[in-house]
């Protein structure tokens, strides 16, 4: 039997082992999806010596850019972003062959660019973690420029304090890659000039639980076109099948 699965920690409640396993058994594929629970990425290589019928990996935090050492090649969307997201495993004789792929580019782009209008040419992305440097990748792919916020200041990132309604203006597409607002903690959400917001604005939340974050509620109330996050994660999940049993990927 193939399996797959998810390494990180910790893993908690999962989206992945749900969707593939569900996947599995109304397909009749002989696999079964696990959660790999490892508290270091030093662990990594036992996941893949003491299990020989792995055919593919989704990493997710804190592993996304740890683990990239451990593979034997990367997709060019993976390079450039510098995290890696799914990994296929092939087996050729003895050897154990390991190529990394970052499907949150091909979830997010896919998900956002039926929204995208000709006024959009300017995002902010909130936060400056891994997810963000995939989402960076992606709006400059479809021609965006984009700006970074973070809570403490560097070079060439704003802060929240420095958003001004002519900021929220003129950046009207906002991508939420922060916590703020996910279950439970539903009453926060990032500090923005929200009243500057209106029908331009585009407001594009990673987050999928609850359904409507109050990053979202407060934009929609204001006219603003907004959107979560669940419809990348099943994206993403799609993205991974392919990169796991189709042929080469670019």
């Amino acid at each position: 039997m193939d399996k797959y699965g998810l390494i990180g920690y910790p893993l908690g409640h999962s989206f992945s082992i749900g969707y593939f396993n569900e996947k599995f058994e109304n397909e009749h594929i002989n696999a079964q999806y696990i959660n790999f629970e490892i508290p270091s990425i030093e662990d990594f290589k036992e996941v893949i010596d003491a299990n020989p019928q792995l055919r593919g990996l989704n990493v997710t935090i804190p592993y996304k850019e740890q683990v990239i050492p451990y593979l034997d090649s990367l997709s060019p969307e993976a390079k450039a972003i510098g995290a890696v997201n799914v990994i296929r495993v092939t087996h050729k004789g003895n050897k154990t062959i390991l190529k990394g792929f970052n499907s949150d580019v091909i979830g997010f782009t896919r998900s956002i660019e039926p929204l995208l209008e000709r006024h959009h040419k300017k995002a902010l992305i909130l936060g400056t973690g891994g997810a963000s440097k995939a989402i960076n990748y992606g709006l400059k792919s479809l021609g965006l420029e984009t700006k970074f916020v973070s809570r403490t200041k560097r070079a060439e990132v704003l802060t929240y304090e420095e958003i001004t309604p002519e900021i929220i203006r003129e950046y009207n597409v906002i991508v939420n890659c922060t916590p703020l607002g996910m279950y439970p903690n539903t009453e926060v959400c990032p500090s923005l000039p929200y009243e500057a917001m209106d029908s331009h604005t585009l407001l594009y939340d990673l987050l999928y639980n609850p359904d409507e974050t109050l990053f979202m509620t407060k934009g929609r109330e204001h006219g603003a076109i907004v959107k979560n996050g669940l419809e990348m994660l099943l994206l993403q999940a799609f993205a991974s099948w392919e990169f796991w049993e189709g042929e080469e990927q670019k």
